[in-house]
């Protein structure tokens, strides 16, 4: 990759050229005019045009022998973040796997964040399970922060060292993880220049200074090196390997040395034909150098989680030099310098995807999806992740082979949790290497591990949560716990709901029936009945709500029947027996201003509390037994859903004198407004400038930091509220007023 100077358009076509037909060629010409079209007059801190970023990246991604879709989204890659371009625009212009792999590097930009830190762990998040379900995602995303380092100069410096920071805290460690070297070298070396810049030019100046001797050393190396392999006709390509600035500061400061204390400056590395090789060229380099004890690393019988494999080992070089040596295939070279983009390097007839070995040996994504089920904050997400893809692994074994990869510091118990959910609730012991240890022994790197369980375990130990490393075995003990408490919870919570409904005189059979709880289940917006019986189990809502929510109707239909055998009336023919001597308990004609049908006169008449009917409302009678009859809006639920009875109901009207009375009535109205300071004032002044009596006032906040004000005014007639209404409605931050029936 070239770092020092920006690639054009044509560089990167005609290198893209040398793998893809015309018709590819095409297809990704065509993605850079519609890039090059949206950022037209966009420029970058540098000064230069955008374009020449996601020209950048599309170059990288072409070095790493990309498909297609995947160098089309590397020029599409800032299009929908920076400009005015929609994930539908791009599906229509190219198609929906490029749309897909460009919202995967996309940041969250439209929703606002209470911090940089929750917005940046949010991005990541996103960035991550697009990742899960697409590798490409993520080599997008490393090919651009790639070029973002290379010109990081251009901003300020405490941006700098954030976004430096940010690199080799995620970045450079997931360039790792998927194996891809030549990224991850250039990242942390470029973020070590920002964060730490002293350290950085001064381990720089310390290599130059005897990079001559060094070179001339390891040129005579290499020559001794190829004579032997030539005497047994090895094929083998030998050079020197560079030894890059971040790993010795990472050496220094991990293991406290000084830069003359790293002993492995010198490297060279060996590329031989097959595997065969390169056990011959190991046994000639161990012939011809004494080995150092305890530095022979054998990565091809056990490869890394990221794909690596070579041989390692180390040596007393001429002079007495420590030499460390790689030796390798061709193709694991490949895979050791590019990773996972190697595997999906782009061949001619075949489709981009992940063979089921690489599957299987990326089978660390799979955590992923893991970790997102179970961490519903952003933050909490990323810090689990780093705990299980970031950190320095350990390699053990199962009985019967297998590679098993787990976080430093993990137990036997992570090992089980591994293996099966099920293997590690029913663990009650371990051996490593044939012999009994404690549930707290730290794992090393070449122990055999053998999981001791038993059919009547009773399940994990609340203390196992501190015991073990890994986010996976946590979160997997934290379910556990959450599903035994939750079954025992929702068995409480049924019958409590149960109990609740016999203590009102209600079958729980009747009410508890699939079509009645999903209603509940809708309203609440529960997952389902579990979920609703935990919850009163939980105490989040009472078993006394969700009864009077399942039982409303009939209640109500129950109290409307009460109410209508409480009344004295036995038919509107009767209705004339209410004699003189009761007028001045209730009002009558006259004094209601009400009309009856039928010219039926001097009867008790009173307003209902219920609606608070007003001359100028449509209204209708309702007799009653005891309290004469009861005056409704005609809109008024008590009356609209009243299944019997209906012969209880008399037309009446308000007489045209009552209508011109100044007579005031009392009407209860909502008022629904932002919550500011001065709106119930605002609201009073409103109502005395009108010479609106007021007899009341609540209030109330909403979720949303929305009030809703009650208030209980005195008008003559429906016309004189409405014009109150509209009054209210003028307020600023009033969004609705409405009249309120009980």
């Amino acid at each position: 990759m070239v770092k020092d100077q920006n690639l054009s358009i044509e560089e990167v076509i005609a290198k893209a050229a040398l793998y893809l037909n015309e018709k590819h060629i095409a297809f990704i010409t065509g993605a850079y005019e519609f890039a090059r079209d949206s950022h037209a007059h966009q420029i970058r801190k540098s000064g230069e045009p955008y374009i020449i970023h996601p020209i950048q990246v599309a170059g990288i991604l072409v070095d790493l022998e990309m498909d297609p879709n995947t160098i089309a989204a590397g020029f599409l890659h800032d299009v929908v973040e920076d400009t005015d371009v929609t994930l539908d625009d791009i599906a229509k212009a190219f198609n929906n796997e490029v749309a897909m792999l460009v919202d995967g590097v996309t940041k969250l930009g439209k929703i606002k964040f209470k911090s940089h830190e929750e917005q940046q762990a949010e991005n990541h998040r996103k960035m991550f399970l697009a990742m899960a379900e697409d590798i490409r995602v993520i080599l997008i995303k490393l090919a651009d922060r790639v070029h973002n380092m290379r010109t990081l100069k251009h901003l300020p410096p405490e941006k700098q060292k954030r976004i430096a920071q940010e690199t080799l805290d995620i970045f450079a460690p997931l360039a790792h993880r998927l194996g891809i070297s030549m990224i991850k070298w250039e990242l942390e070396d470029t973020a070590l220049r920002y964060i730490n810049p002293q350290q950085y030019y001064r381990i720089v100046h310390l290599m130059k200074q005897k990079r001559g001797e060094r070179e001339a050393y390891l040129d005579e190396l290499v020559g001794d090196i190829e004579e032997n392999l030539t005497d047994l006709n090895i094929k083998a390509d030998i050079s020197g390997r560079p030894k890059h600035i971040f790993s010795i500061y990472h050496k220094m400061t991990s293991q406290h040395k000084q830069f003359n204390e790293i002993y492995d400056l010198l490297a060279i590395r060996v590329i031989v034909d097959s595997i065969k090789d390169c056990y011959a060229v190991l046994g000639i380099i161990h012939t011809r150098f004494k080995p150092m004890p305890g530095r022979f690393k054998d990565y091809i019988a056990m490869p890394k989680a990221n794909m690596y494999q070579s041989l390692h080992t180390t040596v007393i070089g001429p002079g007495g030099e420590p030499l460390e040596v790689q030796i390798r295939t061709q193709e694991m070279h490949q895979i050791a310098e590019f990773g996972v983009a190697a595997h999906w390097a782009y061949k001619e007839g075949n489709s981009a995807n992940l063979s089921t070995s690489i599957d299987r040996k990326m089978s660390w994504f799979s955590e992923i999806m893991e970790v997102q089920d179970t961490e519903s904050n952003a933050q909490e997400f990323m810090s689990s992740l780093k705990t299980d893809l970031f950190a320095d692994m350990v390699y053990v074994f199962s009985p019967k082979g297998d590679v098993i990869e787990l976080p430093k510091g993990s137990v036997p118990l992570d090992f089980a949790y591994r293996v099966h959910t099920e293997v590690g609730n029913r663990t009650v012991g371990a051996k490593i290497n044939g012999k009994i240890v404690t549930l707290d022994y730290k794992l090393q790197t070449g122990d055999i591990v053998d999981i001791l369980t038993s059919k009547t375990a009773t399940g994990p130990s609340r203390d196992w949560l501190k015991l073990v490393q890994s986010s996976q075995a946590k979160n997997k003990i934290r379910q556990y716990f959450k599903r035994l408490v939750k079954d025992e919870t929702v068995e409480k919570g049924k019958e409590s709901l149960e109990k609740e409904l016999l203590a009102h005189s209600f079958d729980p059979k009747e009410f508890m029936t699939d079509d009645n709880l999903a209603h509940i289940i809708d309203r609440f917006n529960f997952r389902d009945e579990d979920d609703l019986y935990a919850a009163i189990g939980y105490n989040s809502v009472t078993a006394l709500q969700i009864m009077n929510r399942l039982t409303e109707k009939v209640r109500r239909e129950r109290a409307l029947r009460q109410q209508a055998d409480n009344l004295i009336v036995e038919g509107k023919t009767k209705a004339g027996a209410v004699t003189q001597s009761d007028h001045h308990e209730h009002k009558n004609k006259n004094e209601t201003g009400i009309d009856i049908a039928g010219g039926m006169d001097n009867l008790m008449l009173r307003l209902s509390h219920c609606c608070n009917p007003v001359p100028g409302d449509e209204i209708i009678g309702f007799i009653t037994k005891g309290h004469g009859i009861s005056i409704h809006r005609q809109d008024c639920p008590n009356v609209t859903q009243l299944e019997d009875g209906e012969d209880r109901l008399i037309d009446v009207s308000w007489s045209n004198n009552d209508l011109k009375s100044h007579a005031k009535y009392e009407v209860t109205l909502e008022v629904y407004a932002f919550n500011r300071d001065g709106l119930l004032n605002d609201v009073i002044q409103t109502l005395n400038s009108m010479q609106i009596n007021i007899n009341g006032v609540n209030a109330r906040l909403d979720k949303r930091e929305m009030a809703a004000l009650v208030v209980n005014v005195m008008i003559r007639n429906k016309e004189e509220m409405q014009r109150v209404i509209d009054k209210l409605k003028q307020i600023y931050d009033v969004y609705t007023v409405r009249r309120v029936t009980k």
